[in-house]
């Protein structure tokens, strides 16, 4: 049962090799067959053994060679417990008896949606400790915890997006039975989980794909070669990442998956990838009477991802809306350089509220050319996720630094209200529910020197167009990189950080009073201040943090001179 699939075969797609064996731990190496092509596999290239061998009962260490070349450890691997370069261990997933049956599940869109790290979300850096915050969680007013990539990689510590093994979650963070666990516990608590997902691309160290077959295509994508999804054998590259999506949503009972990057996937297929994956949530959805999101991470300001596939869409649920964040970024932070510069201007935060997308087919300076085309008009903006701060816009920027390192409690707050009132799907970064002054930075543990080099200079040069100080970019190899990017959970109690805890709680549970589905109205901007109705509720807001005056008598929130919520 590779990877606890099916018999004990150890079934492996090698179509390029001549001879294929698997080493069995301590038992020895044996010979796989080669399985003839099927009209489900007209590619072929599978071997398997003809015959298993006497196996003890626990799970077995394995790993493949490839004409002599290896062992490699196993492309669907669910577990790596001595890391990444090693062989793999048999993982059995349905071993594990669920007890969440009585959760079912919810469309995601409209969710208050809360985006953590692993690693740094507590000081274990574990599944199991992240559970011990679930209270947290609770009283904050989330409905749903999305999680950066946990597909095992090479190192300790990194932010996720540097997997090499789509199917195996980290050791670090406990395996996957601790992410059974988790999802398990979520679940029974109320909470729905998301598990953001890397299809674009592979780490740059413990990647042996190639040495299987043609999992990648002569194109060039944003982290250098791209995925195959459109060359020859790509139909076995491509079921390769829908059994990996089917593998979360089915056997680990995630809610969701955040798709890392879509505009990467380069597919010239009739049927996009990004169709196909959504077909199989929505089956799966209907075989299981649970909801299945998938959430697209895209800067293409494209419809088409979550228009309808009758309307000839591909069908997605919902997407990331940067355009968001970046006017309200840039109208609160003053930050006009870079993918900021056409956002400074208050009538940015009026456009997307209106409109969703501000780069709707306008000219993008950033990208020196027109981007982006109209939102459907039948399409809601809780399609749309949005958040002032997320793991990108704090950890891409040269310090990592949060909003709290720029602007004063008063805009903060004004931050949370745009984010909780308006119209989307809002999202929340860890720790930002406090206004937590760890940063978020950028850390890496490339065990090869060279490689931690090459990231280290990668990333001061990437800061150029930003007009960010190299100087102040840290060393992602450094082990304090990481430590300072940990959350302080001790900051919640002090009383600056308690009262914005507060705020935050108070507006999950205003939101909870006004239809998701609710459009803003009557969105407006004049003489620094930016009001927008929704749902019976009227919240204004002052762009500089203050000068709103004190608070109506009819007020059912406020914060200082810097945001009132009256209803209407």
């Amino acid at each position: 049962m590779t990877g606890g699939w099916g018999e004990r075969r150890f079934p492996v797609w090698a179509p390029e090799g001549r001879a294929v064996d698997v080493v069995l731990g301590d038992l020895g190496t044996f010979p796989l067959t080669l399985i003839p092509a099927t009209a489900d596999s007209p590619t072929g290239g599978w071997w398997e053994l003809a015959e298993s061998p006497a196996l003890p009962d626990e799970p077995l260490d394995y790993g493949f060679l490839v004409d002599g070349e290896g062992p490699f450890p196993d492309p669907r691997s669910l577990r790596q417990p001595n890391g990444v370069h090693e062989l793999s261990r048999e993982f059995d997933p349905r071993a594990h008896e669920w007890a969440d049956g009585e959760w079912e599940g919810r469309d995601l869109t409209g969710a208050v949606i809360y985006e953590l790290h692993i690693g740094t979300f507590t000081p274990e850096g574990t599944l199991d400790a992240a559970l011990g915050r679930l209270d947290h969680l609770i009283a904050l007013g989330v409905d749903a915890i999305e999680l950066l990539p946990v597909n095992a990689f090479n190192g300790t510590h990194n932010w996720g997006y540097d997997g090499v093994l789509w199917y195996a979650v980290q050791e670090q963070y406990g395996g996957p039975a601790a992410y059974q666990r988790f999802v398990e516990t979520c679940h029974r608590r109320g909470l729905a989980v998301i598990q953001d997902v890397v299809y674009n691309h592979l780490g740059p160290s413990g990647n042996y794909l190639p040495k299987f077959g043609p999992y990648f295509g002569q194109g060039a994508s944003t982290w250098g070669v791209s995925i195959n999804l459109d060359g020859p054998s790509s139909d076995e590259v491509r079921r390769y990442i829908l059994d990996n999506a089917e593998y979360w949503l089915r056997e680990m009972h995630v809610d969701g998956l955040r798709l890392d990057a879509v505009h990467a996937l380069k597919d010239s297929g009739a049927t996009h990838l990004l169709e196909e994956l959504a077909v199989l949530a929505d089956e799966l959805a209907g075989e299981t009477g649970r909801p299945r999101t998938l959430i697209a991470e895209s800067d293409l300001n494209d419809p088409r991802l979550i228009r309808t596939r009758s309307h000839h869409g591909y069908g997605l649920h919902a997407q990331w809306d940067d355009d968001v964040h970046h006017s309200i970024h840039a109208n609160l932070t003053g930050e006009d350089t870079g993918y900021y510069s056409d956002f400074a201007n208050p009538d940015a935060l009026v456009k997307v509220f209106q409109r969703g997308f501000f780069h709707d087919g306008t000219w993008s300076s950033f990208r020196e050319r027109r981007h982006g085309r109209p939102l459907d008009a039948d399409i809601p903006f809780t399609r749309l996720v949005v958040f002032s701060q997320d793991h990108d816009q704090i950890g891409n920027r040269a310090a990592g630094d949060r909003l709290t390192a720029t602007l004063d409690s008063g805009r903060l707050a004004v931050a949370a209200a745009l984010t909780l009132l308006g119209p989307f799907t809002p999202m929340l970064f860890m720790g930002e529910e406090w206004a937590a002054t760890t940063p978020w930075q950028f850390f890496t543990s490339h065990p090869e020197p060279e490689l931690g080099k090459v990231t280290a200079e990668g990333r001061i040069e990437e800061f150029a167009k930003m007009g960010w100080d190299p100087d102040v970019v840290p060393d992602p190899q450094d082990p304090e990189t990481f430590q300072r990017s940990k959350l302080d959970w001790s900051e919640p109690g002090r009383p600056e950080n308690a009262r914005m805890l507060d705020w935050y709680r108070t507006l999950t549970a205003l939101r909870r009073t006004v239809p998701a589905d609710a459009k803003a109205t009557d969105v407006a901007y004049a003489e620094g201040v930016f009001r927008f109705s929704r749902g019976g509720l009227l919240v204004e807001v002052s762009l500089s943090g203050t000068g709103l005056g004190a608070p109506p008598a009819d007020a059912v929130a406020a914060f200082d001179q810097a945001v009132w919520v009256t209803r209407r």
